[in-house]
């Protein structure tokens, strides 16, 4: 087995590797690597390689990639997953690094050492102007408890600080572990003398700290950002710098990278900036050097893929069996973390007909990872969904039902803080679909851009979504309707749901127009990326 190493690499990794029977280790470097991939085994990279479809194409013995870090943005995932290439990469790895600088950003801007470093250099000793404040007893608002934000959480408490955080995939238990309290969105930013960053880039999250939310923060906060740079419109920041509503800003990332020439943030002193340094540190480069190998090494010997980012290849009948379920079951777990309020508890799944009578491990992961994979940056999928949720004290469950059925079905509970949410479906022609909501029968395709509502089964509500899309341009691709079948109580209407598919996204600002009817309750858009 040939295992081609295209960048600089830990010694401790590479000597492993080494030590493995019958394995041939070749150490190159970006420049140079090509030449050996038309018969390698394994290849490991960092971020310099860019491991494409034309790299792929060259690489057709290829069973592996190590990524020795978190990001994977330099592999072409789809392309290596067609190929049947398994992907692994080292999350956690630099999560005391980064958390370690964020403490000292939040240090930096709180005693003001840049600027008492620059000034005492430059020949002054202005003691009383650089005056400083604790960091005991403020008020720590942190947005994401991975694992980079769990370890910023173990620091700060050291340093006596009151903890918020805002997470919407950690559950209550494993705050009251970290011993964090759990908060809204709007609790964290009102509360937070310092406000760190440590969410995963989505939809949701891009320009998380805009003029909006800035606007609802306490004045003077602190901002850190060791996260992604995408998650803070700049303009906005720039302008709460200079107004005063945040007192201080530590960004180590930026959009883009490196900030251009004449950057308006870098040039406000209340603005400490580093060169996206925070996982760059011996210990880390160290860690995810020798992680990786293990990782490589225990699924190249024992069939154990840990951390692997896509979809191990499939067996043709594997794909023939249970195939079109794990796109059901996957779809169905988006759909219900889209709808469903609170902090996940707990995933259940239950099979019923055929469906029960199959290995169903592949289809539980699948419906996992979709519940997962609306907040994640790290890739939930079907070898690393299990221990995220574990990780995250989300329980999962799994039932088999061989009634019998017109339909074989999938039915996904979501269960929260809150309540729980039930959603269940099929495969029909071969395309995952909705079958039923709460136990209300709304039949529609699990794909595109959806709207679900709920609301009092009374008139105009109907007429309401239609004027209210219209008017906004927003065009009708399907109308999907259902109510609880029962019989109503006097002055008690039904409840009803319906879906609507449009050809694009339906904005924040439209779904609050179709909430000013006083008998819509939720409005939410579901998005489902192919």
């Amino acid at each position: 087995m040939k295992i081609l190493v295209a960048e600089p690499m830990a010694a401790a990794g590479i000597a492993q590797l080494r030590a493995q029977p019958g394995w041939e280790v070749v150490v190159s470097n970006p420049k140079e690597y090509a030449p050996h991939l038309a018969d390698c085994d394994v290849l490991f990279v960092r971020s310099a390689v860019k491991v494409t479809k034309d790299v792929l194409a060259q690489a057709p013995k290829l069973k592996v990639i190590g990524r020795a870090g978190v990001g994977v943005d330099n592999v072409d995932l789809p392309a290596a997953t067609a190929a049947g290439v398994l992907v692994m990469n080292t999350p956690g790895g630099n999560a005391v690094s980064v958390a370690e600088h964020t403490l000292a950003l939040m240090l930096a801007m709180a005693r003001s050492i840049p600027q008492a470093n620059a000034s005492t250099k430059s020949g002054k000793w202005e003691k009383k102007k650089l005056m400083g404040r604790e960091l005991r007893g403020k008020t720590l608002g942190v947005l994401g408890l991975g694992s980079i934000g769990r370890e910023v959480v173990l620091r700060a408490r050291a340093f006596e600080m009151r903890i918020l955080a805002n997470d919407p995939f950690v559950s209550s238990q494993t705050a009251a572990h970290l011993n964090v309290e759990l908060a809204g969105l709007e609790t964290v930013l009102a509360e937070s003398d310092y406000l760190t960053l440590h969410t995963a880039l989505t939809p949701d999250t891009r320009n998380l700290i805009n003029r909006e939310t800035i606007a609802r923060m306490k004045k003077g906060v602190r901002i850190v950002n060791c996260a992604r740079g995408e998650l803070i419109d700049p303009e906005a920041l720039r302008e709460a710098v200079e107004s005063g509503q945040v007192a201080g800003a530590a960004l180590d990332v930026f959009t883009p990278e490196p900030p251009p020439e004449g950057f308006p943030l870098l040039a406000l002193d209340q603005v400490v900036a580093t060169p996206h340094i925070a996982g760059s540190t011996e210990e880390a480069q160290e860690i995810v050097g020798v992680r990786i190998v293990e990782q490589v090494v225990e699924y190249l010997n024992h069939g154990v893929a840990v951390n692997a980012v896509n979809m191990p290849a499939l067996s043709p009948e594997q794909f023939r069996s249970v195939g079109p379920y794990l796109a059901l079951a996957e779809r169905l777990g988006n759909f219900a973390s889209y709808i469903a309020a609170g902090h996940p508890k707990a995933i259940r799944l239950t099979y019923f007909g055929r469906i029960a009578e199959m290995s169903t491990t592949l289809i539980r992961s699948a419906g996992v990872a979709g519940v997962l994979n609306r907040s994640l940056s790290q890739k939930a999928n079907l070898v690393n969904a299990m221990p995220i949720a574990a990780q995250r004290g989300i329980a999962t469950a799994e039932r088999h039902e061989s009634r019998l059925s017109v339909r074989d079905t999938i039915q996904l509970e979501l269960e929260t803080d809150t309540g729980v949410t039930s959603v269940e479906g099929a495969v029909v022609l071969d395309k995952p679909r909705l079958l039923q909501v709460d136990g209300i029968y709304c039949e529609v395709a699990l794909a595109g851009h959806l709207t679900f509502m709920k609301n009092q089964d009374v008139p105009g509500v109907i007429g309401h979504v239609g004027t209210v899309l219209g008017r906004n341009g927003v065009n009708i691709a399907n109308f999907s309707l259902g109510r609880e079948e029962r019989e109503p109580a006097a002055g008690q209407p039904l409840t009803a749901l319906a879906i609507v598919a449009t050809d694009g996204i339906v904005p924040e600002t439209v779904l609050a127009q179709l909430r000013e009817h006083p008998a819509v309750k939720i409005a939410r858009t579901v998005e489902f990326s192919a």
